[in-house]
């Protein structure tokens, strides 16, 4: 799992794992926005834990990004040039430490934090003026913060609780919405067809007709995002 700041290239995380699942994944975002501040977006491209083919192409992850007012920025699938710089310290990164790997996690993350000092420290970027990540690289003032803050849905008429099975309970009946979002709050608005538009935070997910089925909306792609405090998992 590794996370780099888009504008300076810092390495801010390079975490050895046998898988990235959203658990592991959301804990090394935590210890990065910890210590380092909240970035304006996280841009990834469309693998598991980032994206899905799910609802908005949702993970737990991504929530967690949203809930923490972060926007999601993604590549277009199959341009992984879009990520260049994030992409070229892999292919470095992956030449210094696993070619050949090490015996185990530990000693891999032992080699992965010799690269990190180094890429970060005292390798010099063309496109950074000849400059190190580290001389150009500044902490974001966006704190971390102690809690989340609650939802409000002021322009909706109610406001509902996505149960464990990723389901609300709404006219009398369970509606599935989405596994990502259990334990959110999603927003409900009648519209003037009948239909009710289900939103998540600023999203609108999808609306639920007069037969009581949920149809998504098509959020496949979210818009790009400020690329100057852009950090970037991969």
């Amino acid at each position: 799992m590794t996370i780099t700041d888009h504008f300076s290239r810092y390495i801010l995380a390079c975490e050895a794992m046998s898988a990235i699942s959203d658990d592991a994944a959301k804990e090394a975002c935590e210890e990065v926005f910890r210590r380092r501040g909240l970035p304006l977006a996280m841009r990834s491209d469309n693998g598991t834990p980032f994206a899905s083919t799910a609802l908005a192409t949702l993970t737990k992850l991504s929530v967690y990004w949203m809930r923490l007012g972060l926007a999601r920025e993604r590549i277009r699938p199959g341009h992984p040039e879009e990520n260049g710089r994030h992409e070229r310290m892999h292919r470095i990164l992956k030449a210094d430490t696993a070619r050949p790997s090490r015996n185990n996690l530990l000693q891999q993350q032992e080699r992965f934090d010799h690269f990190v000092d180094e890429f970060n420290d005292l390798r010099p970027h063309e496109a950074l003026g000849m400059k190190c990540p580290a001389e150009v690289y500044e902490a974001s003032p966006r704190t971390y913060p102690s809690k989340l803050a609650d939802l409000y849905y002021p322009e909706h008429d109610d406001a509902i609780r996505v149960g464990r099975d990723g389901k609300i309970h709404f006219l009398q009946r369970p509606i599935f919405i989405s596994r990502a979002l259990v334990y959110e709050y999603v927003g409900l608005r009648e519209q003037q067809d009948g239909r009710w538009i289900v939103t998540f935070m600023n999203l609108d997910l999808g609306h639920i007709h007069l037969d009581k089925t949920f149809k998504p909306i098509d959020a496949s792609h979210p818009p790009e995002a400020d690329k100057r405090a852009t950090y970037v998992p991969g």
